[in-house]
């Protein structure tokens, strides 16, 4: 049986729908901590059952009979999120599964100003130790953070953003399909290669392509670091959430985050989604 974690969530719901057209739905188990929201896998045959991070003795029925558990990192940072993801990974290793694979990041760095991504890297630590084969997905960048950086400029026409480095940004979908892939074949072991969307764009090139997209001009405005994390306060973010924005800027400088590999569309059998698709469905949405 195959295992995915944080089934209701964006990323692990995507996989289970790919791991179904790729095995049997007896074959597949989802652990969610609200077993209410996956109803709809149930009746399809997946095996539901109630797992929550941050009380390990309920992953261990949520992972029993596993061969293979996807540990979809915690929607959680510092040291609560560290003793979630290991209590997750010791759960999955002590149900007996055969190999645990693990989301983490292509910027993954003990020392990066991006808060997830010391995280990642001491998972990562975790992983090497765990006592069972390991996959580390080194995931790209989500796209889907780059509506959200946009959302002030399709209205303002200005990309508000402080000096950054280029992003290779990666789709939940290319990354679901890879994943799925992973689960049920052995193209990795360990660390993977990035597995990155087709170019690394700087926040220039975004706002040139969001221009062509709307259709009407948005520039790329650079502000300072400070600065930025005051406009985010002032527009309502919680301080953390601005932190790990301005952060990601940060890391970007140092190029965590430009890495463009060839393993995801080779992998997908064909090329990976550019980010002016996300942008295109984006735009409506903006101007609704």
């Amino acid at each position: 049986m195959i295992v995915v974690t944080g089934a209701s969530g964006q990323l692990g719901r995507a996989v289970l729908e790919r791991l179904l057209d790729r095995v049997p739905a007896e074959q597949v188990g989802a652990s969610v901590r609200d077993p209410g929201k996956a109803r709809d896998l149930a009746e399809r045959g997946v095996r539901v059952r109630r797992g929550d991070y941050a009380e390990p003795s309920s992953l261990v029925a949520s992972f029993e009979g596993a061969a293979r558990v996807l540990v979809v990192s915690a929607n959680t940072l510092g040291e609560e999120g560290l003793r979630q993801n290991r209590a997750a990974i010791e759960a999955a290793v002590a149900a007996g599964a055969e190999r645990v694979l693990y989301t983490s990041h292509a910027g993954a760095r003990p020392d990066s100003p991006f808060p997830p991504m010391p995280q990642h890297a001491a998972n990562e630590e975790v992983l090497r130790t765990c006592g069972a084969p390991f996959t580390s997905l080194r995931n790209g960048f989500y796209a889907s953070t780059v509506p959200r950086l946009l959302q002030g400029a399709w209205h303002t026409g200005e990309l508000r953003v402080p000096e950054d480095g280029p992003v290779a940004w990666t789709t939940h979908g290319d990354l679901a399909d890879v994943t799925a892939l992973a689960l049920t074949g052995d193209e990795f072991d360990g660390l993977t290669p990035p597995l990155t969307g087709p170019e690394a764009l700087t926040m220039e090139q975004v706002a040139a392509m969001a221009s062509e997209t709307a259709g009407r001009p948005i520039r790329r405005v650079v502000v300072s670091d400070t600065d930025y994390r005051a406009e985010l306060v002032g527009h309502g973010a919680p301080e953390p959430a601005a932190d790990m924005l301005v952060g990601l800027f940060a890391a970007s400088r140092r190029g965590d985050f430009a890495a463009v590999d060839p393993t995801l569309p080779r992998l997908l059998g064909r090329p990976a989604t550019p980010l002016r698709e996300v942008l295109a469905t984006a735009v409506p949405a903006a101007q609704a």
